[in-house]
């Protein structure tokens, strides 16, 4: 590497800021404490939705949804209530790496997966499939799966044993790092970004692990943070006071209570309905239908001439949204609120794309998850998980070159490459 000062950016899937606070005063992430002590350390705001896909779309883009063009997991395919899953090549804005001089590294970061040619390097992250088309150049493979590289976690393991599934989780975390190792020397780069992915699944499936000392998992949920802050010292230990370091998270997490399912409350109030004599589905929604659901809370509703089965009159679409968002404002479950905010598209998108943005977008009270199945028994349940995320509780963690001052408060996910561009 040349003398030119450096950016190095370590993510870490859905970790939130009150969790790194704790390991770093708690002593199980001393290298995390000692960047905290002498940088800039904030709580952020995920993107809304809070999930990977549009958050990490909107962190290596540095621009909003309705720019990028990514919204969730799942979109519609055009005039159909047809099911697809937008990857890499849906991203619609330049990524940092595409405007910044000089080579990048990028290791795992979600939703860059097909890779394409880039000035440097790039594994893609979640949801990855196929080795052949998540790396580039694609004459790395081969070293790759001699460190045994793993795309991502089987969090199926999880449904089968507890153990099995913390085996996968280090040996990933094993293959993630002897990757990074590599790669450190492998060109001349100017932007080096490695992501953790493996917090947000043990996150997922054992919430409860960290917040209860006297779980049987307890000491392996500590164990795999002071492992990833071994990595923060040792990639701290190799920069400059001239080198730029930033590490965060996507978006937060907390305990989850209940699991809510936003089309049976839509069908449970008459603005989902379904053809008789057929299977819950998209495909299967009758005229009568006014709004649908897709992951995790996004409300569409049934425009005409845009769904095939549309009824909706744009000039009475707001009447409808008026009724929508009363319903979810004053939802409860056993007392609680469920619905913490209920957002518009304008309110909250700008940019060429906003016509496929969603009319309502839902974001949680504290414990609840929204989900947009379809097809549930019942309007809420708990299943495997005990943690989902939180839009309000990312962090941020700047050592090195910046002015703090510049920094919106609170930062928000899309505000990340303005600190080094």
């Amino acid at each position: 590497m040349t003398d030119k000062p450096k950016t190095v950016i370590i993510g870490t899937d859905g970790v939130p800021f009150e969790m790194i606070e704790h390991f770093a005063q708690t002593g199980v992430m001393p290298n995390t404490a000692r960047l905290i002590a002498d940088g800039t350390f904030a709580k952020m705001q995920s993107s809304i939705p809070e999930v990977s896909s549009v958050a990490w779309s909107s962190m290596i883009t540095g621009a909003n949804p309705a720019e990028h063009g990514i919204f969730g997991f799942i979109e519609l395919h055009p005039n159909s209530y047809r099911m697809r899953f937008p990857n890499y090549n849906d991203v619609k804005a330049p990524t940092f790496w595409d405007k910044r001089d000089g080579k990048s590294v990028i290791i795992n970061v979600p939703s860059t997966y097909p890779v394409r040619p880039m000035n440097g390097v790039l594994i893609s992250g979640f949801v990855s499939i196929d080795i052949n088309k998540s790396v580039y150049p694609p004459d790395l493979v081969p070293t790759l799966q001699s460190f045994d590289y793993r795309l991502d976690v089987d969090a199926r393991k999880a449904h089968q044993s507890m153990d099995l599934f913390l085996e996968d989780v280090e040996a990933t975390l094993q293959g993630r790092i002897k990757a990074y190792r590599y790669l450190w020397d492998y060109c001349d780069w100017n932007t080096f970004m490695l992501v953790f992915t493996g917090t947000d699944r043990l996150l997922h499936f054992l919430w409860s692990a960290y917040e209860d000392k006297n779980h049987a998992h307890h000491a392996a949920f500590v164990d795999h943070f002071r492992k990833i802050d071994e990595v923060v010292g040792e990639i701290a230990g190799k920069l400059t006071d001239d080198d730029l370091l930033i590490m965060h998270s996507d978006h937060g997490f907390e305990r989850l209570d209940h699991e809510v399912f936003v089309n049976y409350l839509l069908a449970e109030n008459g603005f989902l309905q379904f053809k008789q004599d057929t299977d819950p589905a998209l495909e299967n929604i009758c005229p009568d239908t006014k709004a649908f659901a897709l992951d995790p809370a996004r409300i569409y509703l049934n425009l005409k001439g845009k769904y095939p089965a549309g009824n909706v009159n744009p000039a009475g679409a707001e009447t409808i949204l008026d009724e929508i968002e009363d319903l979810f404002t004053e939802f409860q479950i056993d007392g609680r609120k469920v619905i913490r905010d209920v957002y518009r598209k304008a309110d909250i998108y700008t940019g060429p794309y906003i016509e496929s943005a969603p009319d309502l977008i839902l974001v949680a009270n504290a414990g609840f998850n929204l989900k947009g199945k379809i097809g549930a028994d019942a309007l809420y349940s708990k299943g495997i998980f005990t943690g989902k995320h939180t839009q309000d509780t990312a962090f941020l963690l700047i050592k090195g070159p910046h002015n703090p001052e510049k920094l919106p408060n609170p930062p928000k996910v899309s505000d990340i490459p303005a600190i080094f561009m």
